[in-house]
């Protein structure tokens, strides 16, 4: 037998058991399987991948709310439309893991998100069936859009269809889609999937609209009046009065298409329920021909099938490793040991001690209050928080006029997502050197959201603008100082941090303003100096002690503090004889830290330091666990010490 005893193992055991607790999924290999199924099964094919997906989230982790939630809608959409022809854009990417398992890689979703494995996100080159990969918000109906103006180029016919998120809807550039679409009257489907919460409850007139078209008080009175007015009509008004379907029809007709999206040129239908999967069919069957463009409002809730997730969908948007997997048990986290904080959580708590000492101090966040800890501020200062929704570019806007009145607002936002407001930074702060500071959780490599989510550009792209100072903290202690620095200074700042947990350190009582501009020398030595940019001063002082023990060789670690202004003085007083230099930092080479040091002494005119710098070459980096990234990207302790031998030419 050819075999190894693993793989029969897999094949034989593990598939039966897969087989008994999944008897209709067990059979879906891909959409063409599915189709062969009778419209009456498919209620047990959600059911089937709702549990699948608990089962397997609680092993590898991942987004959970979201793909409870669109269960049914996947399956729909793929029971009507054959996506090997025509054309799908999931916003955002994180609501998708049904797709994926209908789409041929259910053998593989217990490797999501891990090194190796599957996205969490969709990937072009992964499956035909992505066709449109994103890991940001609102941008599905633009691409959609695109796909439905090269097919009508092309003289191709096939359907278009974006799936958006009522959170997704936030962001400006899903409305200047919608603008167009309705403009261009192309032939497209708009699925809006309405579930009241994207990762944070929504913000914004969008959401209240939406609320009250489904479930307000307007709907209800309006409804009430309708019905009590059909009844009077005398001789017919009981019997239209009974056609509830029709006078639900009536409702609908009279309250919807007078708004918002008829107005923008839509056919509006909805809103339904995202959970009657024959509904679902029904009208994407009825509409998928429809000559223009249509908007199915749809309304699901997120964590679905799952009370804890249905209850808390906040918590439970992305889960860790760790819960049970059987749904008629509880969810029940493993207990871990103590550990240090995080330093989002140290952001957030620094927040709030300085905005006791000043009321000038305002907290911005963009639909992310919980992920940048900016939720517990908003606690404790409900009036001085602004939560704007999916909408960078308004938040850093929103942060420059406050500015000019003399107020010191805080943007907590993402590094990967700042990129999106990346004209309102330089046109909007910088030309104006404005007052403004920005807070930029996850900078550096991210782990399992992969490289839609690495914070790897940040340092490169806010480098290069006038005005702007860049800051990176070595620890949680030294990042609470930084804020205060940040907040303090009179000017542009942004202040980068990893995601995760601290190293540990002690933490001082109370956050202190840093010394402008100035490095600190970690550990002096005459033989080969190690700069770093932020969390990577530990590796580099692991292998500043490695050398030492085991070569004799003394090492200079200089952690930099600031990659703009650079302290080169404090660099050059701390030349060691050999002239060498290894930079390193968590972000990209290209305009990076080590870029700005090799410029820097240019400029000065030091011609005979050799500069070797370490950090993320010309790719973008694939998900997985972060040691084994850091590994890859040669930014760790092994890395530093097979460079330094090399320089140094040991042995």
């Amino acid at each position: 037998m050819s075999d190894t005893v693993l793989e029969f193992f897999e094949r034989n055991v593990f598939g039966d058991l897969e087989a008994q607790a999944f008897p209709l999924l067990h059979r879906i290999e891909s959409p063409r399987d599915l189709k062969r199924l009778s419209p009456d099964a498919l209620p047990k094919v959600a059911g089937e991948v709702r549990d699948y997906i608990i089962q397997t989230l609680s092993r590898t982790g991942g987004h959970l709310g979201s793909n409870l939630g669109t269960v049914e809608l996947a399956i729909a959409l793929h029971y009507v439309f054959d996506f090997t022809e025509d054309r799908v854009v999931w916003d955002v990417g994180h609501q998708a893991y049904p797709h994926k398992i209908l789409t041929g890689r259910r053998k593989r979703f217990d490797r999501l998100r891990q090194y190796g494995g599957i996205s969490g996100f969709l990937k072009r080159d992964e499956s035909e069936y992505d066709h449109f990969g994103a890991g940001h918000a609102s941008t599905s109906i633009s691409a959609a859009l695109g796909m439905a103006i090269a097919r009508d180029t092309l003289r191709e016919d096939h359907s278009v269809i974006a799936v958006i998120g009522d959170g997704a809807l936030t962001g400006g550039m899903a409305f200047e889609a919608l603008n167009q679409l309705g403009y261009l009257k192309r032939k497209m489907m708009v699925i809006l999937n309405d579930n009241d919460m994207s990762i944070s409850p929504n913000v914004g007139a969008m959401s209240g609209y939406l609320n009250q078209i489904i479930s307000g008080q307007f709907y209800t009175r309006t409804r009430e009046r309708i019905e009590k007015s059909i009844k009077a009509i005398p001789g017919i008004g009981s019997y239209v009065a009974k056609r509830a379907h029709q006078l639900e029809h009536i409702v609908k007709t009279m309250l919807v298409p007078g708004s918002l999206f008829q107005e923008l040129g839509y056919h509006y239908v909805g809103p339904i329920n995202g959970h009657h999967v024959d509904q679902l069919v029904k009208v994407f069957e009825q509409f998928k021909q429809a000559d223009g463009p249509v908007l199915v409002h749809v309304r699901t809730v997120k964590g679905k099938g799952l009370p804890q997730a249905e209850e808390k969908s906040e918590t439970y948007h992305g889960v860790g490793v760790g819960y049970l997997p059987k749904r008629e048990k509880s969810i029940a986290v493993k207990a871990k040991s103590a550990s240090p904080p995080s330093y989002t959580k140290v952001f957030s708590q620094t927040m709030i001690k300085l905005a006791a000492q000043d009321q000038r101090i305002i907290g911005i966040t963009a639909a992310m209050p919980s992920g940048t800890g900016l939720d517990a501020f908003a606690a404790t200062y409900p009036d001085r928080c602004y939560d704007v929704g999916i909408a960078e570019q308004h938040a850093v806007t929103l942060a420059a006029g406050m500015a000019t009145r003399g107020l010191k607002p805080v943007a907590a936002i993402y590094s990967t997502f700042l990129q999106r407001a990346y004209d309102q930074i330089i046109h909007d702060v910088c030309i104006q050197d404005l007052d403004v500071t920005f807070c930029l959780d996850r900078g550096g490599l991210v782990g399992a959201d992969g490289p839609t989510h690495h914070g790897t550009f940040d340092i490169a792209y806010l480098r290069l603008i006038p005005h702007m100072a860049l800051m990176a903290p070595k620890d949680e202690n030294e990042l609470q100082h930084m804020v205060a620095t940040a907040i303090d200074h009179n000017g542009p700042v942004a202040v980068r941090y990893p995601r995760g947990a601290g190293r540990g350190v002690a933490m001082d009582e109370m956050p202190k303003v840093l010394p402008w501009g100035k490095a600190e020398v970690v550990r002096k030595g005459s033989d080969l100096m190690l700069l770093g940019y932020g969390a990577v001063i530990h590796p580099l002082t692991q292998a500043a002690e490695i050398l030492d023990k085991e070569n004799g060789m003394d090492a200079c670690v200089i952690n930099a503090r600031f990659a703009k202004p650079l302290d080169l003085d404090t660099i050059i007083e701390e030349l060691p004889s050999s002239r060498l230099i290894i930079t390193l930092e968590d972000g990209c080479l290209a305009g990076g830290f080590g870029s700005a040091v090799m410029e820097a002494l240019n400029q000065r005119q030091i011609n005979d330091v050799s500069v070797h710098r370490m950090g993320i070459g010309d790719h973008f980096v694939t998900h997985g666990d972060n040691r084994i990234l850091h590994c890859n990207e040669e930014i760790d302790a092994e890395a530093v010490l097979r460079k330094a031998r090399s320089l140094l030419k040991l042995a």
